[in-house]
C-alpha cells in the first residue's frame, strides 16, 4: 500500500462480502419491516428516546419522512411517540418490546451469518480480524472525540448533532 487513501480503497472492497454477508441475515422477505424501517429502528435502538426531529436528522431526510416512517412503525407495534412533557411539540420515540425482539432476533441471524462464514477462515485470521476491527472501531471512536472537542460535532440529549 502507497498510501492511508489506497488502504481505505482497499479496505472499502474488503468490506463489501461483510456487509454483504449482514445484508442477508436482514433481507428475509418474511421480515415485517422494510429496509428503511430497519433503520429506523436500529438507529432508535443505539439512542432511545430520540425526537423525531433528531431522528430525521440522523436519517438525513425531512422531518414529515421520518414522521410518515414512524407512523407506520407505530401502527404495527414497533414504536411509541410520546409527547415531552416540557415541550409538548417535542416527540420522543421509544422501541417497543416487540420491536426489541426483532432486532435481537436480527442480530441472531447476522452473527449466525457470520459465523458460518468464520469457519471458513483458519483461526489464527480469525483473532487478526477481531483485533483488527477492534481497533477500527477504538479509532472510529477517538475520531467522534476528537470531532466533539474541536466542536464541530456536538453531543445532544439525543445523539450527536452538527455544531
Amino acid at each position: 500500500m502507497k498510501s492511508v487513501g489506497d488502504l481505505a480503497i482497499a479496505v472499502e472492497a474488503a468490506v463489501g462480502p461483510l456487509l454483504d454477508v449482514i445484508d442477508s441475515a436482514r433481507l428475509d422477505p418474511r421480515l415485517p419491516v422494510s429496509a428503511t424501517q430497519f433503520r429506523v429502528l436500529t438507529v432508535l435502538a443505539r439512542r432511545p428516546g430520540l425526537t423525531l426531529g433528531s431522528l430525521a436528522e440522523a436519517l438525513d431526510v425531512v422531518p414529515s419522512s421520518a414522521s410518515r416512517l414512524c407512523d407506520r412503525l407505530a401502527a404495527t407495534g414497533l414504536l411509541t411517540r410520546t409527547p415531552d412533557p416540557r415541550d409538548r411539540r417535542e416527540v420522543h420515540l421509544t422501541l417497543t418490546s416487540t420491536a426489541t425482539g426483532l432486532l435481537e432476533d436480527l442480530r441472531q441471524r447476522r452473527c449466525q451469518a457470520i459465523e458460518t462464514v468464520l469457519t471458513k477462515m483458519p483461526t489464527g485470521s480469525r483473532r487478526s480480524l477481531l483485533r483488527s476491527l477492534t481497533a477500527f472501531a477504538a479509532a472510529s471512536e477517538a475520531l467522534t472525540a476528537d470531532l466533539i472537542e474541536a466542536e464541530i460535532i456536538t453531543p445532544t440529549a439525543d445523539g450527536l448533532g452538527v455544531a
